[in-house]
Order: structure tokens, then C-alpha cells, then sequence
């Protein structure tokens, strides 16, 4: 549903398609409305270089995120040789934000990788990797206990993004691309299920917003993802 057909503080249409691909440790297609991303946790066995050489225990999570040519409504070009920053941005944040709630050190000298990969974009495409990323890693770490190669799941809770805005003095709750683009102030939220905060993004594109309207809108995003982390744990079966 676009903005015209829902509340300001009413969150799109979620869906988890769990285990859309056969070989990644876990796998989902997350929707959020019309946007879709396939976030898959593929393992490979070894910590990065850096950690080896400091001698540090345990492994690591680290994630990579890319846009496919026909995400949008023009195409867009395969990276050739050299990933765009905004690419880089955004898969930092989402490794930073998973790491968040895992114990990197009881997964063993694992590296796990979460691709999320862009199918199609409908404004909040970080919000929806870091929501199916957090599914997609929590399926491959029971399927690493499952298969004897960590002792539990050193996941302690979910994490979930959304965004927010302001448009005419109003807070507006997960914005599509038509609200995205138009708005005064835009603003993405990652909070763990506990609401706790992994990281604040905010700009005024067009104006100014006061403490009173950050105060509205971390609000309104702690609502969304309390109702997004519901979702996800449905969808886990949790």
C-alpha cells in the first residue's frame, strides 16, 4: 500500500518467504510493500586476515549489498571492478547492525556472509536488508547448530530497521518511494527487539526538524519495529 492508502503510522505489508534458496546456510525474500530484497547467510570456514593476525577468537559477520539491473524503473548498471559508495554505506550498516546482536566469538572460526540482494526498490531497501538479513542469519546459525558446528545460537535477539519522516509537520512511519522523495526530513532507524538503538540516520532535505519532531519520529519507528520483530519471529516460528 502506498502512503494514499494508509495511516502515517501504519507500516507496509511484510513478508518473509523463508528458505527461497537451496544452498545458503538461510535464506528469505523479504517484502516490505513493493520493495523486495533476497538476503541469504552463506558460511565459509576461516576468520577474516585482520582477526587471524591480532589473534582475536571467534569469527566474523560481515554483509554485502547490491541493487540488480531491473530493481528500479530504469535499469541500472552491474558494478564493473569498483563497488559505489553508496552500496558500501549501506552494507556496513547492515553488518554492523547484525553484529550487534550476535556473539561473533561463539560461532567459531566461521566467516558468515549476508548478501542482500535488491530485486525491486520501493524506497527503504537498508530498512528491509537489515529486517531479512536478521532472518536470514538467524535460519543459517541453527542450521550451523543443527549441524554440530557451533554449540548454541549466539543470537541473542532480533534486530530490525524501518524508516521514518516528516512531511508538512506530519511523521510519516516506513516510507515508499513517492513519500521518500518528497519529504522534509528523512530518517532510518535500527533497533534491536529489546529497543535498543544501533544506529540513527537522519537528514532535513527540505527543513529543519526539532527535538520535539526527533523525539516523534524515534517514537514512531520504535512502534514499527516492535511490530516488525513480531513479524519476524512469527515468521521463525519463535
Amino acid at each position: 500500500m502506498s502512503m494514499t492508502q494508509r495511516k502515517h503510522d501504519q507500516l507496509r505489508d511484510l513478508t518473509f518467504d523463508i528458505g527461497f534458496q537451496k544452498h545458503p546456510k538461510g535464506s528469505v525474500l523479504m517484502g516490505f510493500g513493493n520493495t523486495r530484497v533476497l538476503c541469504s547467510a552463506s558460511v565459509r570456514p576461516g576468520a577474516p586476515r585482520w582477526k587471524v593476525e591480532q589473534e582475536l577468537p571467534g569469527g566474523w559477520v560481515t554483509s554485502e549489498y547490491r541493487m540488480l539491473p531491473g530493481s528500479t524503473n530504469t535499469r541500472k548498471s552491474r558494478p564493473r571492478g569498483r563497488v559505489s559508495s553508496r552500496s558500501i554505506e549501506i552494507q556496513r550498516l547492515i553488518g554492523r547492525s547484525l553484529r550487534a546482536v550476535v556473539d561473533v566469538e561463539a560461532i567459531g572460526p566461521n566467516s558468515i556472509y549476508v548478501d542482500c540482494d535488491v530485486i525491486d526498490a520501493d524506497g527503504g531497501t537498508r530498512c528491509a536488508s537489515i529486517t531479512g538479513g536478521a532472518v536470514a542469519l538467524y535460519k543459517a546459525l541453527h542450521t550451523l547448530k543443527d549441524e554440530g558446528m557451533i554449540d548454541t545460537v549466539p543470537m541473542s535477539e532480533m534486530v530490525a530497521a524501518v524508516s521514518v519522516g516528516v512531511k508538512n509537520d506530519e511523521v510519516f512511519l516506513d516510507l515508499d518511494y513517492a513519500l521518500d522523495s518528497t519529504v522534509d526530513v528523512d530518517m532510518n532507524i535500527v533497533m534491536t527487539e529489546s529497543g535498543r538503538l544501533v544506529e540513527v540516520q537522519g537528514t532535513a532535505e527540505e527543513q529543519a526538524f526539532t527535538r520535539d519532531q526527533l523525539n516523534q519520529m524515534l517514537d514512531l519507528a520504535e512502534k514499527g519495529i516492535k511490530e516488525i520483530v513480531k513479524a519476524q519471529k512469527k515468521a521463525l516460528g519463535i
